[in-house]
């Protein structure tokens, strides 16, 4: 087979040229029409019962998570000049298109009785400019006479004031969210820059819009810094720009392809598909390190340049092959998560890694045979290098001190399993965002004076019209509201309870001792003072009941709490639920963004667990392809086990807690570090072979030959790995650290426990399976074949 591989791309080195220039054209014209993802990732699958409910909820109330807190910190507020400006301000920022209301302290509307026409009329409390002190005096007092407002919308005890600004639900999730922000955010900063105040902003919309900005630009940066520190290691390693060049352009048409094959599939780019044009790029590189060492390799052994080409095909192709197909097994596992996110995630990878190892498997051949053969300098880095005395140390200690290197792994391993007690599962809805940027530092001080910005909802079905009316209905809204204000998490309220007894209020002209719930003989003559919900006039009690009053919403931000803590509420509450609206009369729901990411958080976890054990099944199934043999199997398990439980426990000594971004590290390192398992026992093989089954010999000749590379491959990858270090993401940021330390790991298990199990266990490791394996398509082929296919077919490209 892969003589006639190396016949087709060897002769056909033009036409394959024009179609892979012609297909990466029309890639590149694809992949400039690439978009980001703007709505909020669904974790959940569509028929999952949390989200059918929050589904409904949206429908009925529309979107919880729309509503954008800007909060300022100015003790003269309510100075003519501050207010003046406060209150243009509020106008101006609600003229902006994309903006459906903003409320804050210059821009309420309050209950005024109207006796005339026996109703309530909704009003704004400041109707026109101020232009007194003894206005903005009136107004405040007449703020904060609204108990409704209080602990809401202002914290009179810090003189914090809260701006909440409702965006249009199309233009949220689309890509004008970005420039809706951004204006909001000029004109609010003109404000802050005027009196030198420290504008807070927060609120799901917010965050999602800083975040995906971040993406976009971190997509780019993390792009140029793969290519410029790979170009830097190549570069040392193999000392020839050719060899970087060519390398180069290979990732470059790789991620130019992984963009293309993003638009092509309908995608759009996510936190988790922007980091992937890097991690093809360091994982092309990988793919032509072990190519460009064979190369040269080969070409010091014999000076024949189309053999040693011939050779880098035939011989690390198949190899290479079966590297990439665990690599990708190992994001392809993601596509049974059954979350649109990761699913999308490991369809393009999968793909994308594989077509990867084909554009270096046919442009780096064709590219070589073009120019002039390697020079001396080219094949420094394979004589007395300080490389190769590294691989020589490693040998000896293989050789004479293997009860070491089982006494210093076991130790470790044994640490790795300790660590891994102490992990724990949470996550929490902005997890990733980094503790130092202002974003979070926001969020904690909107949290620490309204209690938090998170949406929590809780729907109540009383199942008859107008059941909401009820005052035993009222009155057991209100027993679940003081039920709510003993879980510190939560800020105060809003529901129709609060309606009331403002309207209560109004109906008593103001006086703040009558903000309670009216008795029997009060209900009816004040809620008849209610604008009907059907009138096309702005309602108070719109946003908070269903069009036949049969159902209603409780809305409660909440802090930014981990999943756990979020549960351990949830758990404890829904009892108190039950027992204040009886499940056989009432149907209470407790939805909202919050409890979807909890559900979602939980589920996704669950299913990562279930592909990383996926992808550890068809791996082993791979490996059992190339050894044949159950006792090999095991071994070059082993290698590849020890690096998960050392990342795993050192994520539990460091309280770095299983969560979505973290636990996909797993199956992302797995199908990476096996790639130096399967080269290192492939060479084994062949050597043994070679040298009639003498297993000391072979062991020694395979780890000097796959050391260089294994060994260079890891240096690529753990800086291609590590500039995700730099990412504002959490995640990202875990990516980085925990995929280059796993990476170390597996490089130091391979080429020390590796050969030295082979050595220990000798003879017990070869099987009849493993010497006479039924799949021979790994093998290389004999050199009689390869030199007969040069002298009749090859000889041009010398």
């Amino acid at each position: 087979m892969w003589q006639f591989i190396v016949r087709l791309i060897l002769r056909n080195r033009i036409s394959i040229l024009v179609i892979i220039g012609l297909l990466t054209v029309f890639m590149a014209y694809k992949g400039s029409g690439i978009k980001m993802t703007y709505e909020m990732a669904r974790m959940l699958p569509k028929n999952d019962s949390i989200n059918v409910e929050y589904e409904k909820f949206k429908e009925q109330f529309g979107q919880d998570g729309s509503v954008i807190f800007v909060a300022i910190q100015d003790p003269d507020l309510y100075t003519l000049k501050h207010f003046t400006d406060w209150y243009e301000l509020s106008n101006s920022v609600n003229d902006i298109y994309g903006v459906e209301e903003v409320v804050s302290t210059a821009r309420l509307y309050n209950l005024q009785r109207n006796d005339e026409k026996k109703k309530f009329d909704f009003k704004p409390i400041v109707n026109k400019k101020p232009e007194s002190q003894a206005q903005v005096d009136s107004i405040k007092n007449i703020v904060y006479g609204l108990p409704l407002y209080s602990g809401r919308l202002f914290n009179p005890e810090t003189n914090v004031s809260m701006m909440m600004i409702t965006l249009d639900k199309e233009v949220l999730n689309s890509k004008k969210r970005i420039a809706l922000i951004s204006n909001i955010k000029d004109h609010i900063d003109e404000y802050g820059k005027k009196y030198d105040i420290d504008i807070k902003y927060s609120g799901l919309p917010y965050i999602r819009t800083v975040t995906s900005k971040v993406i976009q630009d971190e997509l780019l940066y993390f792009v140029l810094l793969s290519l410029f520190i790979t170009s830097v290691l190549l570069l040392i390693l193999f000392r020839s720009v050719r060899a970087v060049a060519f390398s180069m352009l290979v990732v470059v048409i790789a991620v130019i392809w992984v963009l293309g094959t993003i638009v092509l599939f309908g995608y759009k780019i996510t936190i988790l598909t922007g980091i992937l044009p890097p991690l093809l790029i360091v994982i092309g590189v990988e793919n032509s390190i072990f190519l460009l060492n064979k190369y040269l390799s080969e070409y010091r052994d014999h000076g024949n340049k189309a053999r040693a080409l011939s050779r880098m095909i035939s011989r690390i192709g198949n190899a290479n092959l079966l590297t990439n197909a665990t690599t990708a097994t190992g994001f392809a596992a993601f596509i049974i998560t059954s979350n649109s996110l990761l699913v999308e995630f490991g369809i393009i990878a999968s793909i994308n890694i594989l077509v990867t190892y084909l554009l270096s498997l046919i442009l780096l051949p064709i590219l070589f045979s073009f120019f002039p053969s390697p020079k001396k300098k080219h094949l420094k880095h394979l004589e007395k290098s300080t490389i190769s005395k590294i691989i020589d140390r490693i040998t000896i200690i293989v050789l004479t001190k293997r009860k070491l290197v089982y006494a210093i792994t076991i130790v470790l391993f044994i640490g790795g399993i300790i660590g891994i007690t102490q992990l724990k599962t949470t996550g929490n809805i902005v997890d990733d965002i980094s503790k130092k940027s202002k974003l979070y530092k926001d969020l904690i001080f909107l949290e620490s004076n309204f209690k938090g910005v998170m949406p929590l909802e809780i729907t109540v079905d009383t199942k008859k019209k107008n059941g909401i009316l009820s005052l035993s209905t009222i009155k057991k809204l209100d027993q679940l509201q003081d039920t709510l204000a003993l879980y510190p998490e939560f800020s105060p309220p809003v529901s129709v309870v609060e309606v009331i007894k403002a309207a209560k209020q109004a109906f008593y002209r103001g006086n703040t001792k009558m903000y309670q719930l009216p008795n029997s003989q009060e209900k009816n003559f004040i809620l008849s003072y209610v604008p009907d919900i059907e009138s096309n006039n702005k309602s108070v009690l719109n946003s908070f009941v269903n069009d036949d009053l049969s159902k209603t919403r409780i809305t409660v931000q909440m802090a930014n709490i981990g999943t756990n803590d979020v549960e351990r509420i949830l758990a404890d509450l829904k009892p108190k639920v039950n027992s204040i609206f009886p499940p056989d009369r009432y149907d209470v729901q407790l939805t909202g963004t919050s409890v979807v990411f909890l559900k979602g958080t939980n589920y996704l976890v669950k299913n990562l667990f279930s592909s990383l054990l996926l992808a550890i099944i068809v791996i082993t199934a791979l490996m059992a392809i190339i050894f044949s043999s159950f006792r090999m199997i095991l071994i070059s398990l082993i290698p590849n086990i020890i690096p998960q439980v050392l990342t795993a426990g050192m994520m539990g000594y460091f309280g770095i807690s299983i969560k979505p971004s973290t636990i996909l590290i797993f199956s992302i390192a797995l199908g990476i570090s096996v790639d130096n398992t399967i080269h290192f026992l492939s060479r084994y093989r062949l050597h043994l072979k070679h040298t009639n089954w003498k297993i000391k010999e072979s062991i020694l000749a395979a780890l000097h030959e796959t050391s260089y590379s294994m060994i260079y491959s890891a240096l690529v990858l753990f800086f291609g790995f590590f500039i995700f270090t730099l990412s504002s993401f959490g995640g990202t940021e875990a990516l980085g650290y925990l995929v280059s330390f796993t990476l170390v790991v597996a490089l130091l298990s391979n080429i020390f426990v590796l050969p030295s199990l082979l050595l220990s266990f000798d003879n017990k490791l070869l099987t009849k399976s493993f010497r006479q394996a039924k799949h021979h398509v790994f093998d290389e082929e004999e050199d009689v074949e390869i030199d007969k296919l040069v002298s009749e077919e090859l000889k041009d490209i010398d």
